[in-house]
């Protein structure tokens, strides 16, 4: 229970929290009402950046949710070209992570990091699909044990102003790992191969442990 109320805070978030909590002394000397609401964004500040314990299913015949948020789109598309893969054929499931949602980023699978590639771009509504290849964003190319490459991709959103990388090229992970996270509102789209869909449009996801698609 205990850990519901004051969740384990990502080492990103502890800045952000003094300032909140500084700017709302500020505000509650010059208006008790101000302080009030400083206050209130405080306390969001802090679940923005809980950092909640995940229990992935480790098993290679399953992927799991990359992130929190709500399934945008689960389609058949062409490869990221960033990663000169638009010649083969992916299934995509896109995730939207709102400012309410936990932003920690996991791995969908166990094996090793390939390749990290840094995109800068716009920052419209991490909602609208053109974000997918105008926003700034982060790729990452996982090979896992069948030698097949699984993509994730983190895309900044609207006021999402930086994606922090937690993992390195030939890191070797394991299913339900922490890769990084978005600050505040962004998408998470996640690519893969001779796996089936097993989410629905709208459908809520939990990074981590959420299944997203088997074989």
């Amino acid at each position: 229970m205990t850990d519901k109320i004051f969740p384990k805070i990502h080492d990103e978030g502890f800045k952000f929290i003094v300032i909140f909590i500084i700017a709302t002394i500020v505000l509650y000397f010059i208006n008790g009402f101000l302080g009030f609401i400083g206050l209130v964004l405080t306390i969001w500040c802090y679940y923005f950046f809980r950092d909640p314990e995940r229990i992935p299913i480790e098993d290679e015949n399953y992927l799991t949710s990359p992130a929190d948020g709500i399934v945008l789109q689960v389609s058949e598309t062409n490869g990221p070209k960033e990663l000169g893969l638009e010649s083969k054929k992916f299934k995509k499931v896109s995730i939207f992570m709102n400012v309410f949602d936990c932003h920690v980023n996991r791995a969908p699978c166990s094996g090793t990091v390939t390749e990290i590639l840094y995109k800068p771009g716009k920052f419209i509504n991490a909602s609208l699909d053109k974000a997918s290849e105008d926003n700034e964003r982060n790729y990452y190319k996982i090979k896992n044990s069948q030698g097949e490459d699984i993509i994730v991709v983190q895309i900044a959103g609207l006021i999402a102003r930086r994606i922090v990388t937690e993992t390195s090229v030939n890191q070797e992970l394991r299913q339900g790992s922490k890769i990084g996270m978005i600050r505040f509102g962004s998408r998470a789209e996640l690519y893969f191969e001779n796996y089936e869909p097993l989410v629905k449009i709208n459908q809520k996801t939990y990074a981590g442990e959420t299944l997203i698609a088997r074989r």
